[in-house]
């Protein structure tokens, strides 16, 4: 019987498998950052856990159905950013999440509430040291007027690029601009001191509540209070908690300016997609918008009213950006966020707006950094304990199957270089880290490749039991092999498959692993096992059973057909 497709040609299929190796290779140290080490998780090289405690404006314990809705969202922000290897749990009123490695910004930011309002700019001053009131003068920031009806603001931060599209306008909400004149300082309104009955959720909403009556008030007076008293180095407890349909004064993301603001005419619910990218030429970083229908109708009526004059992208209550209006209306439903970003920071607003505002409003209550659990001596070992079970596997299998115990120990090495190489890569291209349940799938599953053999082996065996020579038994032993080994891969697949999708955690992590290194065993039984046991079963040298280890197999066959000889002879 001729060989089965796919093992008619050896050195064929070697090289293709040799041509893999250098594809997977030359992408490890001619891509990224041209390192070959593999990304480790939160056991092996630490990270950060950030506790978020939710704030609700009534000041009541969150629901559990809106903390499982920030838990997905989280979870899509984490898998936009590419961090593999993290965690977020629900742990009672909070939520917990962990990052691998050394940002512990990135961790802080995945928790941003996202909440996207467009405000048109009704004035725009420098904060005062300690919140102390302007000077009666009433200077604006370089390059800024004190807006009187009829008058524009320059910009401060930018061209507002090519944009269109915004949800619609809150009709009828409009806040008379201050006057030109400063009022008299007077003092912001000092919270009565709780009594010492307050829970903490009620000293949060008091907190809350007392914000909105100083900062979103409709009464031009109160504004310049508001305005003087703003101090931007301290924690907002508004953020994310600001009435839209409201005026609003607040600072910009940087704290450097503080703005009073009329109330939102877009909502960024009507955000259909936000991507990142750099501006060849302004050379700087943008947060690219693409607005829904109804919010493309309402961009393109507030850029027609502010033409020449500023309007503010609000993110949880802070300014991430308020551009000058140079042209409009604008169509098209496309507009752009400018301001100080940087590649990564403008990549990390895009993707929290992408997927969508938070159904509560976090405030970080505890941030810490994770050492290393397991730690690179816990990695040694388990590397350790995972050679000393691959060289027990070799050792059995060189004892058993003599020298064609060389050929499973190159496939396995084949397998694990393979694979060492894949793990590499998906960490620059997906983020994926390494942890100590992903080693283990590891060692696993390329110890799945020593099993493929050892059933490639054994049906060898029984095609020389029936009187065939080591040369024909090969390619009907691998025939007869393959079904059994491609149903066993398929039962393994599917379970990494299934564990993958109902886990969490490592454990992810370890049905990753344990996958990957299933389907990559099926291409080494292919490209490599198969094709050196056809070599091996052409050359004389490795057909000696003392060579091979079939000695007694052949004796069995020997002895069974003497004895059928025999039976006919009678």
């Amino acid at each position: 019987m001729p060989p089965s497709q796919g093992s008619a040609h050896p050195f064929r299929l070697l090289g293709v498998y040799a041509a893999l190796l250098a594809v997977i290779y030359a992408l490890v140290f001619f891509t990224g950052d041209h390192s070959p080490s593999a990304k480790l998780g939160i056991d092996l090289q630490g990270g950060t856990r950030v506790t978020l405690t939710a704030r609700t404006p009534d000041g009541n314990k969150p629901s559990q159905e809106s903390l499982k809705k920030a838990q997905e969202i989280i979870e899509s922000r984490v898998n936009g950013l590419g961090v593999s290897g993290s965690e977020v749990v629900i742990d009672g009123d909070n939520l917990v999440i962990t990052v691998p490695g050394e940002d512990s910004q990135q961790a802080r930011a995945l928790a941003t509430t996202a909440k996207l309002y467009i405000r048109p700019v009704l004035f725009a001053t420098e904060p005062q040291a300690g919140g102390a009131a302007p000077p009666a003068t009433g200077t604006a920031p370089p390059g800024t007027q004190t807006p009187v009806p009829g008058e524009t603001t320059p910009p401060t931060d930018g061209v507002t690029p090519p944009a269109e599209g915004a949800q619609n306008p809150a009709e009828g909400a409009t806040t008379p601009a201050p006057q030109s004149r400063v009022f008299p300082a007077q003092a912001p309104p000092t919270p009565t001191p709780p009594p010492g009955g307050l829970t903490t959720q009620q000293q949060q909403a008091k907190e809350i509540a007392d914000a909105k009556a100083l900062r979103q008030s409709t009464d031009q007076q109160v504004q310049q209070v508001a305005l003087a008293a703003m101090d931007c180095t301290k924690p907002d407890p508004l953020t994310g908690n600001d009435d839209p349909a409201l005026p609003l004064v607040t600072c910009s993301q940087d704290g450097t300016e503080v703005f009073l603001l009329g109330p939102s005419r877009i909502d960024g619910q009507e955000i259909a997609d936000a991507t990142s990218g750099l501006n060849s030429q302004q050379a700087r970083h943008e947060v690219n918008l693409e607005f829904k229908s109804a919010g493309a109708d309402a961009w393109s009526k507030l850029t027609g009213e502010y033409v020449n004059k500023r309007v503010a992208f609000v993110l949880d209550s802070k300014v991430v950006s308020a551009p000058q209006v140079q042209q409009g209306p604008q169509l098209g439903g496309r507009t752009s966020i400018s301001g100080s970003f940087t590649a990564d920071s403008a990549a990390e607003l895009a993707n929290t707006l992408k997927y969508g505002s938070l159904p509560l409003s976090f405030q970080t209550s505890e941030a810490e950094t994770v050492s290393a659990t397991l730690g690179l001596s816990s990695l040694k070992a388990g590397l350790l304990a995972g050679a000393v079970g691959l060289i027990a596997v070799l050792l059995y299998c060189l004892l058993v199957y003599r020298m064609l115990g060389l050929l499973a120990g190159f496939s396995l090495i084949a397998a694990g270089v393979a694979v060492y190489g894949i793990i590499v890569l998906l960490g620059r291209w997906i983020g994926f880290t390494l942890d100590l349940a992903g080693i283990a799938g590891l060692i696993i599953g390329i110890g799945l490749t020593a099993d493929s053999f050892v059933v490639f082996f054994e049906r060898i065996k029984d095609e020389m039991r029936e009187g065939r020579s080591f040369r024909s038994a090969v390619p009907r032993g691998w025939q007869r092999a393959q079904r059994t080994n491609l149903s066993g891969k398929t039962v393994s697949l599917i379970a990494s498959v299934v564990l993958y999708l109902l886990a969490a955690g490592q454990v992810k992590g370890f049905a990753f692993t344990l996958g990957v290194t299933t389907v990559l065993d099926v291409i080494v039984l292919y490209l490599v096992t198969a094709p050196l046991l056809m070599l091996a079963s052409r050359s004389p040298f490795w057909a000696k059973p003392s060579v091979n280890g079939l000695g007694s197999v052949q004796q069995i066959a020997r002895e069974r057909g003497q004895a059928r000889s025999k039976e006919m002879s009678r």
